[in-house]
């Protein structure tokens, strides 16, 4: 199953829409609730970075028997150093962004300690591609 959301620039009052719909589909689905936990954490951290970091973009949610696929892709600015990014507590965020109460650093590092994969492709100028992978119990 997929589903798709669309994540405006800029836009703080509706930043987690994305992850509020996608948590009550997967309720629906009936995952785990700390599975749901940790893939909402996840999915949330990435909505707020486009919000705040990117022109605009979109998440792509993937669901199968064995994981939950997101793919959170933005049009921006891009992520020059992926590793320092990935460092708790760094943030390009601009003082507005600060000023609201985000922009701590902790995002990548949120999204990492929350999924069992992350991979992150990005390019100067052009954008990013975070790509998240929650495993689901088999049964």
């Amino acid at each position: 199953m997929r589903f798709e959301y669309q994540i405006e620039a800029g836009n703080f009052t509706n930043a987690g829409d994305a992850s509020s719909g996608f948590k009550k589909i997967l309720k629906q689905l009936n995952v785990d609730p700390q599975i749901i936990k940790r893939i909402v954490v996840s999915m949330y951290e990435g909505e707020v970075n486009i919000v705040a970091h990117s022109n605009g973009g979109k998440a792509i949610c993937d669901v199968d028997t064995s994981r939950v696929l997101i793919q959170l892709v933005d049009i921006g600015p891009g992520i020059p150093d992926i590793e320092k990014a990935m460092q708790a507590g760094f943030s390009t965020a601009s003082a507005k962004v600060r000023e609201m109460g985000f922009g701590a650093g902790m995002g990548l590092q949120n999204i990492k300690n929350n999924s069992d994969i992350l991979n992150i492709q990005s390019e100067v100028g052009v954008g990013t591609c975070v790509e998240i992978i929650v495993n689901l119990p088999q049964s």
